[in-house]
């Protein structure tokens, strides 16, 4: 089945061809013979009950620095144009990329969307975990100093995060009677205007964060993600180092309890953060990576498997 595929995302001019995971989705849907575009998620426009992306056909190579060529610009219906639109750019999880969202789903019974964008909208990263409570470590949502202290009074060592970050960025230990707590809450307070996060801190971290990508609701493969010396962050754009990883009874567990519901929601591709074989701490449906790594050491084809459930998603009854 061969596809029109359009993917919104950053400028390839930037990406790391060698652990990208929306890189090596294009390269596989290049092998199967689909069709693809790419644009940027500024050049979406809405205009007589139709959506529209400035877009240039692309092939694509796994060669350092010729990685790209860019075809024809055409101004596409993706309605109508394409078969399916992945939504790749990366956060942040800012009123553009949810207006981007309330676009895409406009097009949604016309084309897929991939992820489906209310569920995106709907499941920000360190929000919708919190359904899955029971799995996550002790967690506040807050602005409030005074309720910091009392948390770290509670836990004695905590991690403080912005609500909306991504990469490991702005990702901060403290301690119970730590002097930079009042600083930071200042300096979170006056950068974002969402609560921030504090969670307990893990000291199981130091063996690694285990990223597990399930897609269409099942798992297709895990790595760990060991932190570089000195570090508690173990994102592998943070420095962190990727190893070959088994899952425990507690990790398959939190994903049998998340897989019918990402199901529904139309989140094909996801991946979930855990600490310690058991501690839940994100569910990333914006934009998650870790496919090209969990390949690597698996000998797995997570890219064919995405394809595979996009495929059965547009073979589908529309009533479904």
């Amino acid at each position: 089945m061969s596809l029109r595929a359009a993917f919104q995302m950053d400028p390839l001019e930037g990406i790391n061809i060698a652990g990208d995971s929306t890189f090596a989705l294009m390269l596989k849907a290049q092998e199967l013979g689909h069709r693809l575009y790419h644009y940027l998620a500024d050049a979406l426009t809405y205009a007589d009950g139709r959506l529209y992306a400035g877009a240039h056909e692309v092939s694509v190579q796994p060669v350092l620095g010729d990685h790209f060529r860019l075809g024809e610009f055409a101004i596409l219906d993706l309605g109508t144009d394409v078969d399916v639109v992945l939504m790749r750019q990366d956060p942040p999880f800012d009123l553009g990329y949810i207006t981007a969202t309330h676009l895409l789903e406009r097009i949604q019974g016309e084309s897929l969307v991939v992820n489906d964008p209310a569920a995106v909208r709907n499941a920000p990263e360190k929000l919708w975990v919190l359904d899955f409570a029971q799995y996550m470590p002790p967690t506040a949502l807050t602005r409030s100093l005074g309720f910091a202290r009392k948390f770290l009074a509670e836990h004695g060592e905590a991690v403080l995060k912005p609500l909306h970050g991504n990469a490991g960025k702005a990702v901060f230990k403290i301690g119970r009677d730590d002097a930079n707590l009042a600083p930071l809450m200042e300096l979170f307070n006056a950068t974002y205007r969402e609560p921030h996060v504090l969670q307990a801190f893990v000291p199981e971290v130091a063996d690694g964060d285990k990223r597990i990508v399930l897609v269409d609701g099942e798992i297709a493969g895990a790595i760990n993600r060991r932190p570089g010396a000195g570090e508690i962050r173990s994102n592998l754009a943070a420095g962190g180092t990727a190893e070959a990883a088994d899952l425990t009874p507690i990790e398959r567990e939190i994903c049998a309890a998340l897989g019918p519901e990402l199901k529904r929601r139309g989140l094909l591709f996801v991946g979930i953060d855990v600490i310690g074989g058991k501690w839940l701490t994100e569910i990333n449906v914006t934009s998650p990576t870790g496919i090209v790594a969990i390949d690597k050491f698996n000998g797995s084809d997570t890219p064919a498997l995405i394809w595979q459930a996009i495929e059965r998603r547009l073979n589908a009854p529309k009533n479904a």
